[in-house]
């Protein structure tokens, strides 16, 4: 039976609208049923003609959990029409969509598929290729107002993906990520996130999802040539058009990137 849910956050995102949270109205909603319902919500994109072209991890940094009122990461979805390369110029269309923000993130490219009994060595070997992107994360919800089973039906809050240059997934480039610092700058702000703080590391991020597959109904195993964005290094950031955004790593070996919106 489908959920009247999963037709109201669709039209909402189709709509560049918003609705109550689900919780709101049935505060007992759990995270498996906040699947279900983004489950039901794939189906209808698919169907008529969006194409997977991987998927977001959200919530991996537990340094933000209290301030958006989760206790879990979430996954969720991307369609092809919102995954690109950041062009050479830097400037990128902002999606229409409501209270939009900005996350640095790692991006990992596939060439095999990872199975939930893989351990770190034999997970990046799995990997294709590896980069530093941001993603433009939306809230279906007003006021970002909302709990993780809301966040998971809300196509787990994603807009956008912007993918930056892709780089060989080399042992100290993956160690990197874990150790590496980064700096978050754009209009009166500078936030500082650690790799380590997305669930110990985006490869342990990336261990997660794969753990956590199944609780999407439906959801397939990770394909070749899919791409996955781990979390946001730092807090998420407002974002309009006009603005210009930058970030800098304390390690050679993850390039920063610089993007004006339009």
């Amino acid at each position: 039976m489908r959920d009247t849910a999963a037709d109201a956050l669709l039209a909402a995102f189709d709509g560049n609208s918003q609705i109550g949270p689900l919780t709101d109205a049935s505060p007992a909603l759990t995270l498996d049923e906040g699947y279900g319902i983004a489950a039901q919500v794939g189906e209808t994109r698919r169907a008529r003609g969006e194409q997977i072209a991987g998927r977001k991890i959200g919530f991996t940094n537990r340094t933000i959990w209290p301030i958006y009122n989760v206790d879990a990461p979430v996954w969720g979805w991307m369609y092809d029409g919102g995954v690109s390369d950041i062009p050479s110029d830097g400037v990128i269309p902002l999606p229409a969509l409501p209270e939009l923000r900005i996350e640095p993130e790692i991006v990992f490219g596939f060439k095999a598929t990872p199975a939930p009994d893989m351990d770190l060595t034999d997970l990046a070997d799995c990997i294709d290729w590896v980069a530093h992107g941001f993603e433009i994360v939306t809230s279906l919800y007003p006021g970002w107002r909302f709990t993780a089973p809301d966040a998971v039906a809300a196509m787990a809050m994603h807009g956008a993906l912007w993918v930056g240059p892709r780089s060989a997934p080399t042992q100290d480039r993956l160690e990197a990520l874990t150790t590496c610092g980064v700096k978050l700058g754009g209009p009166g702000e500078d936030l500082i996130g650690h790799g380590v703080d997305v669930l110990g590391g985006p490869l342990m991020a990336l261990q997660y999802l794969v753990s956590q597959i199944g609780r999407m109904p439906g959801a397939d195993v990770i394909q070749p040539g899919e791409v996955v964005t781990t979390g946001t290094l730092t807090d998420a950031r407002p974002i309009a058009p006009g603005q210009t955004w930058e970030t800098t790593f304390d390690t050679p070996l993850i390039d920063g990137l610089r993007v004006t919106f339009a």
